[in-house]
């Protein structure tokens, strides 16, 4: 009898250890992560070389969300276009570093596979200046004016081939869209110069 007693007083304590504690936090949303083109390009490009060994980028584009508006040469979104010349295809690809309903979920994530014909695409070893430099020679350019005058404005990147100069180029948008952009800048994705136009 004895025995039973000691027992049901161990599993009184018992209970009542677990019922005393306090129950679990929810976890904090994650803060957005930014990234340089080049830091996102690579996740992305790893990611593509596994759907096509021989796949090259033909562009890459950042995004803009919410109050993470592209300053620095940094984004929360980046997007990059891949083609394999093997499979006569082509598959984007887009890094996110925010959770939001209004973007991919975190990480890398593949598009859907599309035909292609691969012409302009470019070498990776032409990629030595980053977002992050392109944005400080492109401020020098016009682009802290525009700032100055409109702190909102967002900054776009995008990097593609300019077969015409036989250059890899970062364009640097103040605006939405280059469309409706308030000042391009060019600047040589080789050598960070700022590329006058003609």
């Amino acid at each position: 009898m004895k025995r039973l007693a000691f027992v049901l007083l161990c599993l009184a304590m018992l209970s009542g250890c677990q019922n005393s504690s306090t129950p679990t936090e929810a976890p904090k949303p994650k803060p957005p992560e930014v990234l340089t083109g080049r830091a996102a390009f690579q996740q992305l490009y790893v990611a593509a070389r596994g759907w096509a060994p021989d796949t090259r980028p033909y562009q890459v584009q950042s995004g803009v969300l919410g109050t993470n508006n592209g300053r620095d040469g940094k984004a929360v979104i980046w997007n990059a276009s891949f083609a394999s010349a093997s499979m006569h295809a082509s598959k984007p690809y887009s890094w996110s570093g925010i959770d939001s309903p209004d973007a991919p979920a975190r990480g890398v994530n593949p598009g859907t596979q599309d035909t292609f014909s691969p012409n302009n695409t470019f070498d990776i070893q032409f990629l030595k200046v980053d977002s992050d430099k392109a944005f400080e020679e492109a401020q020098k350019h016009g682009g802290e004016k525009v700032l100055k005058d409109k702190p909102d404005t967002p900054v776009i990147y995008l990097l593609d081939w300019d077969s015409s100069n036989n250059k890899l180029v970062w364009h640097v948008i103040y605006g939405n869209s280059r469309n409706m952009a308030s000042l391009v800048v060019d600047v040589d994705a080789s050598t960070g110069l700022y590329l006058r136009k003609e």
